[in-house]
């Protein structure tokens, strides 16, 4: 609307340009009025760059269908199991108060286990998709010392995590030390510990050999040799274990912008239903529950979706196969015009939907014996799914917009005085319309109201294009500017749009069902038709 207006504004100064150029030298004064047509524009709405989106298709026969299905949850093993920053920290001291070593003497040949705190999930393997490892190692005797670091249980493509290092000569207060960062995305870790039984246990080998050919040394009790490894950002995509009694709830909010202008009148939809189906992925038994489905319209009416299933638990068994042949565990909630309130939920013209839900992993606590699992396209997921005919039932539906609007003008020179809106329109949709405009002042205030002398007439009461075999019906619709509103455009600062839809049948009945067509249009073009008096 900005643009056109200012499109307006710019052809009507050019004009005036034009009076001033031509008239520029005549002595006494004179003025006059005639009538200007200035067309505005030229365009075209239909629904085809529309079709094959997210919502709108191609149904059965010539009409168009509205797909509404939407994924509303979608967890993950990211969204489920987390691996802490975990450090692992291996230190050896001599047993002895004092003992002499010669060169490549092995001081140590050790395992330890690690725990990692995962609190209630106890896992016994993941798989690595993304991390590192910081490595550090510390050296307190003066020679150079080997270390020799063994990840057992952590391998890749079967070969066990294993690093060497040459840590420089050093003192126990003052160590030598050598530092790396690995990557360890794509290796398997084995957190079953040295029995096989355990779980969130990492171990660790550390072999330390003084340098084959340095100086004999002498081992001191108070000389710790240690290694640092920093497990940093680790993310998995695979795991095995009992992943806890994890719930997850919320409440997911989403608004439909066009409906946040509906101001008045209802619709009746046709007969439908709604489904949300809970697919499990995951070899994990759940219980799903749906909390709450409601939606406020732009008036503060609130409905909610009411059936008996809504607020009561639904269990999904675990899925079965593994690794690329999964197959889901899957519950579908069906609501029709039988057994919910869900024509009058939609009928509401909800701005803001609100959906709640809650999953709750093992149910029954730890009833796979440990043997949950999570594979990379595990995926647990709620969906709404409604497929509907484009059919609509409008009874004085009422849209509302508001633009700026900035035009003025000096009543002393050459001006607009009168002036009317004309709106031509070729309708190929099975609705009517009806226009007004409403001007405000700065302070939002009603100046005045103009009223369309007609309406965008319904397709249904014209006849059949035989060049594109359209049923089409052609209005023009005028809106009359009178002098005391072009007299006063400068109090006018914005323009409310305001367009009442119904649907007649044939016979003009207003509020009957009509389906949309494939191609359906409606073409306009818009042009004023102003009294300009000219002074000079």
């Amino acid at each position: 609307m900005e643009n056109k207006i200012t499109t307006l504004k710019k052809t009507y100064f050019i004009l005036l340009l034009g009076f001033f150029a031509l008239f520029s030298c005549r002595k006494e004064k004179a003025n006059w009025n005639s009538d200007w047509v200035l067309p505005l524009v030229n365009d075209t709405l239909s629904l085809e760059n529309s079709v094959n989106d997210s919502t709108l298709s191609i149904g059965a026969g010539t009409f168009y269908q509205v797909d509404l299905s939407r994924t509303i949850l979608d967890l993950g093993i990211e969204d489920l199991i987390q691996i802490p920053d975990t450090s692992i920290v291996h230190t050896y001291n001599s047993v002895v108060a004092s003992l002499s070593v010669p060169p490549g003497f092995n001081v140590v040949n050790e395992i330890e286990e690690h725990a990692i705190d995962l609190n209630e999930i106890q896992l016994k393997k993941i798989r690595v998709s993304k991390g590192t490892i910081n490595m550090k190692v510390f050296n307190p005797v003066a020679t150079k010392t080997l270390f020799t670091i063994e990840l057992p249980g952590v391998t890749k493509n079967g070969v066990v995590f294993q690093q060497n290092y040459e840590a420089p000569a050093g003192t126990s207060a003052n160590p030598g030390t050598e530092t790396a960062v690995l990557d360890i995305s794509g290796y398997d870790l084995d957190l079953t510990g040295v029995s096989g039984g355990e779980y969130n246990v990492l171990q660790s080998r550390l072999n330390i050999k003084t340098d084959p050919n340095g100086p004999t040394i002498l081992l001191l009790s108070n000389q710790t040799f240690k290694v640092e490894a920093d497990f940093k950002n680790i993310q998995i995509d695979y795991a095995r274990g009992y992943f806890g009694n994890v719930s997850v709830s919320d409440t997911s909010d989403y608004t439909i912008e066009l409906l946040n202008s509906v101001t008045a009148g209802s619709v009746d939809l046709p007969a439908m239903a709604l489904q949300f189906e809970i697919s499990n992925g995951m070899k994990v038994t759940a219980k799903a529950t749906i909390t709450k489905v409601e939606n406020t319209n732009n008036l503060g009416n609130t409905v909610q979706l009411s059936n008996s299933q809504i607020g009561a638990p639904i269990y999904l068994n675990a899925a079965t196969g593994s690794w690329s042949n999964i197959t889901n565990s899957m519950e579908i909630i069906e609501f029709t015009s039988a057994n919910s309130s869900v024509e009058t939920y939609l009928e509401n013209l909800g701005k803001t939907h609100t959906l709640g839900y809650k999953i709750e992993l093992n149910p029954w606590g730890n009833t796979s014996g440990g043997w949950n699992e999570i594979f990379p396209n595990s995926r647990l997921k709620v969906k709404l799914k409604a497929q509907l005919p484009l059919a609509i039932g409008a009874d004085g539906l009422t849209l509302r917009d508001t633009f700026d609007f900035d035009v003025s003008q000096n009543l002393n020179k050459s001006h607009v005085e009168s002036g009317k809106i004309i709106l031509n329109a070729s309708n190929a949709f099975p609705i009517s319309s009806a226009v007004k405009l409403v001007l405000l002042n700065e302070n939002s205030e009603v100046l005045y109201t103009v009223s369309g002398t007609n309406e965008i007439v319904s397709s249904l009461m014209g006849s059949v294009d035989p060049n594109d075999g359209m049923l089409k019906k052609n209005s023009e619709v005028e809106f009359v500017l009178t002098e005391a509103i072009v007299a006063n455009l400068d109090a006018i600062k914005k323009v409310i749009v305001e367009t009442q839809f119904n649907t007649p049948d044939a016979n003009g009945i207003s509020n009957q069902q009509v389906s949309i067509p494939v191609g359906a249009f409606l073409a306009v073009k818009l042009k004023t038709k102003f009294n300009l008096k000219t002074i000079l």
